[in-house]
């Protein structure tokens, strides 16, 4: 039985700093900071910790002068340190006069991010949208003009409310409000490009924060414009929830081939790590196998076979171990994003999930001998026992990610009586 492809609508492509959207390019992950942006120094920090986990474009709030006047201090700063990622100024309300009066702030932004519902009212709102996309053009910079439903253009939404309740077959006020996000954002692209702004300097967002609204709109969307799509679903909440709800969303999008650019947009805890956005918008790509980033660690969930605690342990150390090397494999070692480590907990699926990995540990269960077999690209090659399993576990993917990755020479065998051979690790 064939798996199902994935085949990616077709989109314009657009660049944000070196970082290509939509057409032939993979699936890219953003983030935003949640720090105030005239606090350079907590900004920069943040930034660089989203990049290092991985985030590929990070956005940035720019709502007051102050913020504006940090951004090219920012830029600077994280240039210092060799973090290239590109910054996106979110702008609500008064960007085109922060634009305009920090000129130095606009070219160092990658990207502007326009919200057509809050970027003027009334007789305001065309003209600043225009001087936006004057200043997109100023200073050669794309936008994404992102619609919330939080922030609808309320003109647009009583025009549409209005025309729906004369219809002969009226919506609903959902349906209607569905179709102003959809209308909103693509009569503003074309307003864009009516000011002169390129077609392939354009991506567009719908957000909204329930699953099947998102769904529909995302879908209507994608069948009316060939426009590169930013996915992300708005307010999605904290923990667990958040987590389900953007996966259950983003993945039958993405499922679809709908999605150029994607962020989930989590409530951390109170002094929580701002990175886990960035972690789970990888895990749902990783995961449906549309892009790697990170070896994949399983585990089993456990049993009763499996009373005691030592493959938890074990699969939440290897795991944390190779997240926090992988800013420095990225650079060092091609491909090791693509390694399978597999840490199991008993007799029953640990040997054969074990071998299927590049490195896999088969740990024992309750009553079981006290003996760890270790596999690597499928044949046991060493038996651990003892205290440091853990650590001698570590050491054999590290040794296994220098000789397959890096063409380093193997390290010897724990034993000098077993022999090692490439792995494939699963926890």
């Amino acid at each position: 039985m064939e798996r199902p492809a994935i085949v990616r609508r077709r989109t314009r492509t657009a660049r944000v700093g070196p970082v290509a959207i939509g057409g032939d390019a993979p699936i890219v992950v953003q983030s935003m900071t949640n720090t105030d942006t005239a606090d350079v120094a907590a900004t920069v920090a943040q930034v660089r910790a989203l990049a290092d986990a991985g985030s590929e474009i990070v956005r940035v709030t720019v709502n007051t002068a102050e913020a504006a006047d940090a951004v090219p201090r920012i830029r600077e700063r994280l240039d210092a340190l060799g973090c290239g990622v590109p910054l996106v100024g979110d702008f609500h309300f008064n960007g085109h006069k922060l634009l305009a009066a920090h000129p130095d702030c606009a070219r160092a932004l990658a990207k502007f991010r326009i919200n057509p519902g809050n970027v003027g009212r009334g007789s305001k709102r065309d003209p600043q949208f225009a001087m936006m996309i004057e200043l997109a053009l100023r200073h050669d910079k794309p936008v994404r003009i992102g619609v919330n439903w939080g922030s609808l253009d309320a003109d647009l939404l009583a025009r549409m409310m209005d025309d729906n309740a004369k219809a002969a077959a009226p919506l609903s006020a959902e349906g209607v409000m569905r179709e102003a996000l959809v209308a909103s954002a693509l009569d503003s692209a074309q307003r864009a490009e009516a000011l002169g702004l390129h077609g392939d300097r354009i991506v567009l967002s719908c957000k909204v924060s329930d699953v099947q609204d998102l769904i529909v709109v995302y879908r209507e969307l994608a069948r009316r414009c060939d426009y590169p799509l930013h996915l992300g679903l708005t307010e999605a909440g904290m923990g667990s929830k958040g987590i389900v709800a953007s996966t259950a969303a983003l993945a039958v999008l993405l499922q679809e081939g709908i999605g150029d650019t994607i962020r989930v947009s989590l409530t951390p805890e109170p002094g929580g790590d701002r990175t886990q956005e960035v972690v789970v918008a990888q895990e749902i790509l990783q995961t449906m196998g549309l892009r790697s980033f990170a070896p994949m660690v399983t585990a089993c969930p456990g049993c009763g076979r499996t009373t005691s605690t030592t493959f938890q342990e074990l699969a939440a150390r290897i795991q944390a171990y190779l997240r926090g090397a992988m800013p420095q494999w990225r650079a060092r070692y091609a491909g090791v994003e693509d390694m399978h480590v597999a840490v199991m907990g008993c007799v029953v699926n640990g040997p054969g999930e074990s071998k299927l990995a590049n490195v896999g540990i088969s740990l024992p269960g309750t009553g079981e001998s006290p003996v760890a077999p270790v596999y690597v690209d499928g044949v046991k090659t060493v038996t651990l026992k003892g205290e440091r399993i853990a650590e001698e576990f570590q050491q054999i993917v590290e040794d296994y990610v220098r000789a397959t990755y890096g063409g380093e020479e193997r390290a010897p065998s724990l034993d000098p009586e077993r022999r090692t051979v490439p792995l494939k690790v699963i926890v």
